[in-house]
């Protein structure tokens, strides 16, 4: 497994902080690479290693800069940031209006995400998967390009009547345009299609199963494969709004829960201990705000 896209359907809900929060809870090394075409907020939400802030010229971007003179694959980690914690990622694009740019990059894009497992960088064997974060998809998206190469996708939803509307389309929209002839035959469908659930801890197992008998029904066959908790306050921690424990948030210890069911279900096993280490980040105690952040801590960003 090397190339797991996880998106959403209509006002993408909570898309990004679910990438990051299944990234942090992976079991093995994992990249986050924010391929939203409308943009990225991880910028503005995470701090760098040493806890200032995150080269916004430094992702996608220069991605799209040095492409000008050949795609290399094996010079993507030159493009990847460190955040405080320990995971790397790739930062998106600032707005919307540069997602022209990469408009002939997003097939190889995703060639290069699926080779990422064996990329070779120098001297040194990079290794480990790739989350990319693809934000809300529709039927003209750019990022279905990319998708041809995943080895899962995962949609994200909200547990409420119009989220699971919308998401039992998008699943049958997606099959279609993925899957082509092979929508209706889920067993041989490639690549997958699964759906994670936001819900409050105590009605997680009624709503994946209520939400898996409606997905049954559907030409795309997918299936419920967890339930990320709706942890506002560990949503806020992983995003960089505050000193809890992040670790041991409702949010990461479901998102544990559901990278287990994944990787079990597609036959990725775990490799030692999870690299990275899910923390609060570092504030500046003059300002009151976390170091490299260029949003108020007040401004809220939910799961």
């Amino acid at each position: 497994m090397a190339l797991i896209i996880v998106a959403g359907d209509k006002g993408s809900p909570g898309v990004t902080t679910s990438a990051v929060a299944l990234a942090a809870a992976w079991p093995r090394r994992a990249v986050v690479a924010e391929c939203d075409p409308h943009g990225g907020d991880l910028v503005y939400r995470l701090a760098a290693e040493n806890g200032g802030p995150l080269d916004p010229n430094t992702g996608l971007l220069s991605i799209a800069l040095a492409a000008r003179h050949g795609f290399d694959t094996n010079a993507l980690p030159q493009h990847l940031q460190r955040v405080h914690g320990g995971m790397d990622v790739l930062l998106g694009l600032g707005t919307a209006e540069q997602a022209a740019a990469l408009a002939p990059l997003w097939q190889r894009l995703g060639r290069s995400f699926d080779q990422f497992a064996d990329l070779q960088y120098g001297e040194t064997r990079y290794g480990g998967d790739v989350i990319a974060d693809c934000g809300r998809v529709g039927p003209d998206s750019p990022t279905l390009e990319m998708m041809a190469f995943a080895a899962m996708v995962l949609l994200i939803a909200r547990a409420d009547a119009e989220q699971i509307a919308h998401v039992r389309d998008r699943v049958n929209g997606l099959s279609q345009k993925l899957h082509g002839a092979h929508a209706s035959t889920a067993s041989v469908a490639r690549p997958p299609i699964g759906v994670v659930l936001i819900a409050p801890p105590r009605d997680a197992k009624q709503v994946a199963a209520q939400v898996g008998e409606l997905l049954a029904a559907t030409a795309g066959g997918a299936e419920v494969l967890g339930v990320l908790a709706d942890d506002p306050d560990g949503a806020a921690a992983l995003n960089g709004r505050g000193r809890a424990r992040i670790d041991r948030s409702l949010l990461i210890r479901s998102a544990r829960d559901v990278a287990t069911s994944v990787t079990r279900r597609y036959g990725l096993t775990r490799q030692g201990p999870y690299p990275y280490q899910p923390q609060s980040q570092p504030h500046d105690q003059h300002e009151g705000r976390t170091q490299g952040f260029g949003r108020d801590q007040g401004q809220t960003v939910g799961v």
